[in-house]
């Protein structure tokens, strides 16, 4: 039962392996040569050299004693930069996109009246005054109405 597990766990690797665009040698080449049964079992067998599967976090660890590729980040370090990206940037749902917090401010003398009007309307949309702090308070999702 356990080794039906394990070879369950081994599915995704496999079909990440036939469909990855990772840049490993066979697929570094510049040949439109479609990649061969034989290549895809010699890049599936390299990357379990170096590869564990761990049953606790549901992921692929690099085992014991095998140095990661040049260039690539640790955890930690991906983690930190994330955490740096989030302080000072902001997920804004009417541009769709990430703004910085700490930006410039906008200059308003150059939007049209219809522009002020309906990003004044979207605002009043998702937020609202509070007399008790006396400012603009984020609705909940529940209050919003489309």
């Amino acid at each position: 039962m356990k080794k039906a597990a394990y070879l369950l766990g081994a599915l995704p690797l496999a079909v990440a392996l036939c469909t990855s665009t990772l840049s490993l040698p066979t697929q570094a080449q510049t040949t439109d040569a479609p990649v061969t049964r034989m290549q895809i079992k010699m890049e599936r067998d390299e990357f379990l050299k170096t590869h564990r599967w761990d049953e606790y976090g549901e992921t692929w660890m690099l085992k014991s004693g095998v140095e990661p590729p040049a260039n690539v980040k640790s955890r930690a370090e991906v983690k930190a930069a994330r955490d740096v990206f989030l302080r000072n940037n902001k997920w804004d749902p009417t541009a769709g996109g990430w703004l910085p917090l700490k930006a410039t401010p906008r200059d308003l003398n150059g939007m049209t009246r219809e522009q002020v009007k309906s990003e004044t309307e979207q605002f009043l949309k998702t937020h609202y005054w509070d007399e008790d702090s006396e400012g603009w308070l984020e609705k909940s999702a529940r209050s919003r109405k489309p």
